[in-house]
């Protein structure tokens, strides 16, 4: 036992190389592990074009890419940024990935659902027949299963990651989430207060989920969840882009209280009903202890073992 010790002592005291260092800083790993993301959805856009996207039917156009793209994220986040950092580690681990995915599916519908509830009981939101669920694999593909993982993997499992790594759980949760919200401001429809809502309500939700959970699989269900709720069961816009759902609906009312042309996440609903549903989370990763200082503040470390 003491010659085991002594060796780990050593080992700590030996100084790392600089490129040990280089390697190890926070900030070079956000950019090697977007990097390897960005490769993978540029390598799923040269496979789909060296297939032929003509020679596909029109499902496989909708499935066939999305599959691909997530297959790919999801090797490069198991076999490369997992490996990545001063801290390696696994933030899509198998064992809890069907539990958290379901119940982070049932939350996204849960805090849509109220969100609509609410616009309907204030009279912004109507219901005036059935849909058609017209496109709807293109949706359930693009809008769910796409940007609920991917869009996650970026901006909460890259993103965050990294940024709390190096200056700690408040700013990593600002940077993602500001980063999240501007990213859509290009969308249909968008304007600066539909950015800042997405930044507040849906940065820090699902950053609160990450923090709770240290796993991406409960965020990228929140995501997606939300999604096509809002889409596909309740015909509201997602993030400025218009959808055929289950039933045909009708928004009306102020730009602040139904969103306007971008839909429901760019109203004052939403971003109370779901920040209030981020705060609550944000609090029991308090609890938990899962608040991590920034990097230049003395952090606790394990107790040494005795000689």
């Amino acid at each position: 036992m003491t010659t085991a010790v002594t060796e780990d002592a050593q080992d700590q005291a030996a100084p790392q190389s600089l490129w040990r260092k280089i390697w190890e800083f926070p900030l070079f790993a956000l950019i090697v592990a977007l990097a390897l993301v960005v490769a993978a959805v540029f390598a799923t856009g040269a496979i789909i074009e060296a297939i032929g996207r003509d020679a596909l039917s029109p499902a496989m156009q909708d499935v066939l890419p999305a599959v691909l793209v997530v297959g790919l994220v999801f090797a490069v986040m198991k076999l490369g940024v997992s490996r990545l950092g001063r801290e390696p580690r696994d933030d899509l681990p198998l064992a809890i990935g069907p539990v958290h995915l379901a119940l982070g599916l049932g939350l996204g519908f849960v805090i849509f659902a109220l969100v609509v509830a609410v616009a309907a009981v204030l009279g912004v939101y109507r219901i005036t027949g059935w849909g058609t669920l017209e496109g709807w694999l293109g949706v359930l593909m693009s809008a769910g299963v796409v940007a609920g993982f991917v869009e996650e993997v970026a901006f909460r499992g890259i993103i965050f990651r990294w940024v709390e790594e190096l200056a700690g759980s408040w700013a990593a949760l600002m940077v993602s989430a500001l980063l999240f919200g501007f990213a859509h401001a290009g969308n249909d429809n968008a304007t600066l207060f539909s950015s800042v809502a997405i930044a507040i309500e849906a940065g820090v939700l699902l950053g609160a989920a990450y923090m709770l959970t240290r796993s991406l699989w409960l965020a990228v269900g929140i995501h997606a969840g939300w999604n096509l709720t809002q889409g596909l069961v309740f015909d509201v816009a997602v993030s400025g882009f218009e959808m055929n759902g289950m039933v045909e609906a009708q928004m009306s009312g102020p730009d602040w209280l139904s969103g306007g042309a971008f839909g429901l996440e760019a109203s004052v609903i939403a971003l109370v009903i779901a920040t209030s549903a981020g705060l609550v989370m944000l609090r029991m990763a308090a609890k938990r202890g899962e608040i991590v200082r920034p990097l230049w503040v003395k952090r606790d470390k394990p107790a040494a073992l005795p000689a």
